[in-house]
């Protein structure tokens, strides 16, 4: 009788399949068995080496998986349409309050200052310190120039510390008749309270007309607190007998918002009538503060001189920048000749008028920059195209300049980053 082996060891193919599966389940089940047994017993030894009762650590172990498996949740769950997300909103009001800036009221010895900071407080560069003109504060002064698109690159890497003058902020009420106003040299000497609020060892200064002087004044009493100082229309004298006659002249002749604007800007800028003057004029002549601006003016006006000279004078890198046909233009040049050329640039801007940083924000930023660059910081800066359409005409010009060969300047050293070690020449940006 012939049986077939194959038919009676062969199963159906459900048969062994479920077999199998009983098999696998078996074997999960063992496999599982035993790993929580290991487990367990890794546990117990776990609590015994640190003396931990077993149940304290099972609590604990649950409290844990429970706070994980929330976290987890939290995460996988997408936001829901229009629902707002508070990682964009914290990011959008932090940088809403760098572009404001923020505000600050500042004790010193001679009165209360008020200072705007923008900047995320780089501790390994000093800050930019700025101090503006008559007639203006940090807004009118310095935003053009610091919220130009190249400057950005500059911004981002310094915190930037804006002083205004007593009373000459944005808002500030009305001095008293007969208010006793700082001089210069007392608005110098409150600097080193606004260094000491932030915890600034140094500071990178940056000056317009009465900013200027009250800058060097700072700088030339405390030269180990500043690396460098940029100083636009500076004007170093104290007013002569015939500046004196002539500005009491002035005055009686003159309102006062037209005496302020005659030192802003340039005669062919007043005559022109240009949309700048225009609004600074409305500006100031609306200004509720106007008589804070008047004391402001007459402080200026009162003004020591500096008494600097080659053996007396500003310590650390100083750019001196002012516009050609403008009001200080004479004054700047004179300032030029009083500095250690070894350490001083030159810069007479063409078109630039009376308020260079307004004008020719473009110009200002990429002198800047390499002045920066000339005192050791961004030294990875590319080269813009200013420089690169004006670095072989600036060399050629220079070279037959030699007659004025005494003021090291913005020369092939400073754009690549470097200042030259010896002298240079001055440098008058005509583009």
């Amino acid at each position: 009788m012939r049986v077939s082996g194959h038919r009676l060891c062969s199963q159906p193919k459900d048969s062994k399949e479920g077999v199998n599966k009983g098999k696998d389940k078996t074997s999960h089940s063992f496999r599982k068995t035993h790993l929580e047994s290991g487990y367990r017993r890794g546990e117990t030894e776990f609590c015994s080496s640190l003396k931990i009762p077993w149940n304290i650590f099972a609590d604990l172990k649950v409290a844990m998986t429970t706070e994980l498996q929330e976290i987890a949740n939290t995460e996988e769950k997408p936001l829901l349409p229009g629902q707002p997300d508070p990682t964009k909103e914290a990011e959008l009001a932090a940088q809403i309050l760098l572009d404001q800036g923020q505000e600050h009221s500042i004790e010193t010895p001679h009165g209360l200052l008020h200072v705007t900071v923008h900047g995320t407080g780089n501790t390994r560069r000093p800050p930019i310190l700025t101090f503006h003109d008559v007639g203006l504060e940090h807004k009118s002064c310095f935003s053009t120039l610091f919220k130009f698109e190249e400057m950005q690159e500059i911004v981002k890497g310094f915190t930037v510390i804006h002083i205004d003058a007593p009373g000459q902020e944005e808002g500030a009420a009305a001095y008293p008749l007969g208010y006793q106003y700082a001089s210069l040299e007392q608005l110098a000497d409150m600097i080193p309270a606004v260094l000491q609020y932030f915890n600034a060892r140094t500071v990178i200064g940056v000056g317009v007309g009465a900013g200027a002087n009250i800058l060097s004044n700072f700088s030339l009493n405390n030269p180990d607190l500043v690396e460098g100082l940029v100083l636009i229309n500076i004007d170093a004298h104290a007013r002569g007998w015939m500046d004196w006659a002539a500005h009491k002249l002035t005055t009686l002749t003159s309102s006062i918002t037209e005496q302020i604007l005659s030192h802003l800007f340039s005669q062919e800028e007043l005559s022109a009538n240009t949309e700048l003057v225009q609004c600074h004029r409305e500006r100031i002549s609306k200004a509720p503060n106007l008589y804070n601006m008047e004391l402001f003016w007459k402080s200026y006006n009162s003004r020591r001189d500096l008494n600097m000279d080659r053996s007396s004078t500003l310590k650390c890198p100083v750019m001196l920048v002012v516009g050609d046909q403008a009001p200080h233009e004479e004054a700047a040049v004179e300032c030029n000749s009083k500095l250690d050329p070894t350490t001083t640039s030159f810069l007479k801007m063409a078109d630039g008028g009376g308020l260079p940083q307004l004008t020719q924000p473009s110009k200002l930023t990429e002198a800047f920059k390499y002045f920066i660059q000339g005192m050791g910081y961004m030294a990875s800066s590319c080269m813009t195209r200013l420089s690169r359409s004006r670095t072989a005409s600036l060399t050629s010009a220079l070279s037959m300049d030699g007659s004025r060969s005494r003021s090291r300047t913005l020369s092939q050293g400073s754009l690549s980053g470097q200042m030259p070690p010896s002298p240079s020449h001055t440098m008058e940006v005509s583009c």
